[in-house]
């Protein structure tokens, strides 16, 4: 018989957060594979779980598969762990569950619980419609790239940061979403110092420079709520550069401006703005006599 690779949930902070079912599982299974090994048996010694554990993470996942896929191909049953919440999110379990799927390995999950979930029901914006990007890039090409494809998306964005670079972030934020954009910041969620501060990103960025990050943060940002997205063809959205340009805006920002209003991102905008013609450059700055 073919085993199966179970996805458990663990808790984010609060021990009490594991589940009934979650804790037969990992007394059950033949493996654990844990992101960190040390930080999911102080989970299992509290539990008195007492089932052989392995490390699977970023670093060694690709010579783990192999051997997992044996080891569930023989019929063994093996529990995916994450080092808090709920794994193949944000981790390497992906590639474990995409393997299993393509070798006819039964992938069962095991809800509990998860950080962006319990932060965006609490948040106060929208949770009707939403979309999760997780972590940012750190390169800063890659990162204001992502950010300025979501400046017009219009379902509320969870993210998740360090606290390191919470500051960066938000200046990130101001810079693409505007500084009137809602912001909700839940920190340390489920944990002693739980926190839940709402506020538009002007005082959130105030607020941090008063006020040192501390834990871990996920953050829940509200959507683009301009009502009309406009489809622009190119020549348009240039007519619409030179004037925000002769009423005194720079390049930069007349393209951040365009693009709270159309399906383009500011980047895209900025790159027509860069290619004027001589003619409309002319009309812009007209040539003394």
């Amino acid at each position: 018989m073919i085993g199966t690779l179970y996805l458990v949930a663990t808790p984010i902070g609060n021990l009490e957060d594991m589940t009934f079912r979650g804790l037969r599982i990992l007394q059950t299974v033949d493996l654990i594979a844990a992101e960190d090994t040390r930080h999911t048996k102080k989970l299992l010694h509290h539990y008195q779980v007492k089932t052989s554990i392995i490390s699977y993470h970023e670093h060694n996942h690709q010579g783990r598969i192999a051997d997992f896929l044996t080891r569930l191909q023989q019929g063994e049953t093996i529990a995916l762990v994450t080092d808090a919440g709920t794994p193949a999110i944000s981790d390497p379990g992906y590639h474990l569950v995409i393997s299993c799927i393509d070798h006819n390995i039964n992938v069962i999950p095991i809800p509990g619980a998860n950080a962006a979930i319990n932060g965006l029901i609490a948040s106060g914006l929208p949770t009707d419609k939403f979309i999760f990007e997780g972590f940012l890039p750190t390169k800063k090409k890659l990162r204001n790239d992502l950010l300025s494809q979501l400046q017009g998306e219009k379902r509320t964005i969870i993210f998740y940061e360090a606290p390191h670079r919470l500051r960066k972030t938000l200046d990130d934020f101001a810079q693409v979403f505007g500084l009137s954009r809602k912001i909700t910041l839940a920190r340390e969620l489920t944990k002693l110092h739980e926190d839940f501060w709402r506020g538009t990103v002007a005082s959130a960025i105030a607020l941090y420079q008063e006020n040192q990050p501390r834990g871990e943060y996920t953050i829940i940002l509200a959507g683009n709520e301009n009502k009309e997205i406009l489809e622009l063809s190119p020549q348009q959205i240039k007519e619409e550069i030179i004037k925000l340009l002769q009423q005194g805006m720079s390049k930069s920002e007349a393209s951040q401006h365009i693009a709270q209003f159309t399906t383009l991102s500011r980047r895209e905008i900025y790159r027509l703005s860069l290619n004027l013609s001589t003619s409309e450059n002319e009309t812009l700055f007209p040539t003394q006599d």
